[in-house]
């Protein structure tokens, strides 16, 4: 892959994006960890809007390093799980809000049945997850399509956008199976609640089903066709090439 890297430009989308991820960790913190926990550490939580894009962009920027020297699919890696870590995010946040809603507002609680089809019961969980899921999803395409994997050409998008729904519905089943097969069969522990059991779950089966997202978009979703590379290589210089001066390249 010949793509140009405009390392300042990913740079401000980094701070961006851990900016929106740090105000994410905050509703998470508070509506998740238990208050004794929340309090003792509040002081780190309320700096998270400022250090974490700050982390944010160094990884980033360590990781567009280590590409020049090995490999730049190591820094397509880095962009993917910095935005796989905003979607988580959007997934877990929509996920505990829903949680707290219905609670709140119905008196359903994340274990109780929501629907019976054919002997297996499905919990309000399970309903929960899966609206989370699609939401992020859809997140997840936009940051992945055009900064990701700058996939800016638009022709075919039909096409495009039913592949990238069907790998994610793949990974839709890989996450929700998952986390709704460690909710409901395996205990809570460490003397976590349902709803804090229910995040664990939610927490195994995105880093299982990120595995499945990234090899699924890189080369189905958004693979370059030869063309486009040759454009490319045309219109920019190689990652990592310096132009010499008086010198054009084409």
């Amino acid at each position: 892959m010949e793509q140009q890297i405009n390392i300042k430009k990913d740079l401000i989308v980094s701070l961006i994006v851990g900016e929106i991820a740090a105000w994410l960790l905050l509703i998470l913190a508070k509506g998740v960890l238990p208050l004794a926990i929340y309090e003792k550490f509040l002081s780190i939580i309320k700096i998270l809007p400022i250090i974490f894009p700050i982390i944010c962009a160094v990884s980033l920027f360590i990781a567009y390093l280590i590409g020049k020297k090995i490999a730049i699919i190591y820094y397509q890696i880095a962009k993917f799980v910095l935005i796989g870590g905003l979607n988580t995010l959007v997934d877990w946040g929509i996920l505990t809000l829903l949680i707290f809603i219905f609670r709140s507002s119905f008196s359903i609680n994340s274990t109780d049945v929501w629907i019976t089809v054919f002997s297996l019961t499905i919990a309000f969980y399970s309903l929960y997850k899966a609206i989370s899921f699609v939401l992020s999803a859809t997140n997840s395409y936009f940051w992945n399509k055009f900064w990701t994997f700058k996939r800016e050409v638009t022709e075919k998008i039909g096409k495009e956008f039913l592949q990238f729904l069907v790998v994610t519905f793949i990974g839709f089943l890989i996450n929700v199976g998952i986390a709704s097969g460690i909710f409901k069969l395996i205990s809570p522990v460490g003397g976590l609640n349902p709803d804090q059991w229910a995040i664990g779950a939610a927490v195994v089966a995105t880093a299982i089903s990120m595995v499945w997202n990234f090899i699924g978009y890189k080369f189905i979703v958004f693979e370059q066709k030869k063309a486009e590379v040759q454009a490319q290589s045309d219109d920019s210089q190689s990652f990592g090439q310096t132009q010499p001066p008086g010198r054009k390249i084409i």
